[in-house]
């Protein structure tokens, strides 16, 4: 698994994969955390310019620390 990760604004994207098949894209509030149930391989990819990389994750749980992490360090844009 492998997971791409974006904050624009009060939103967080990602981009999965599963065994290099692609899980698709997922949009929540950057409060929350994701699961799998969330990913849609019919949704568009992020195309904000704004947007922020925050990195590349191995999993779900890899993923979620990265958000708590975040709200736990107050950085808001």
């Amino acid at each position: 698994m492998g997971f791409y990760l974006w904050f624009d604004q009060e939103l967080a994207w990602a981009q999965g994969t599963c065994e290099y098949r692609p899980m698709g894209t997922a949009v929540i509030a950057a409060s929350d955390l994701f699961r799998r149930r969330d990913f849609d391989p019919r949704r568009k990819p992020l195309a904000a310019p704004s947007a922020e990389f925050a990195g590349q994750f191995a999993s779900l749980g890899h993923l979620n620390a990265q958000l708590q992490k975040r709200r736990s360090r107050g950085t808001r844009r």
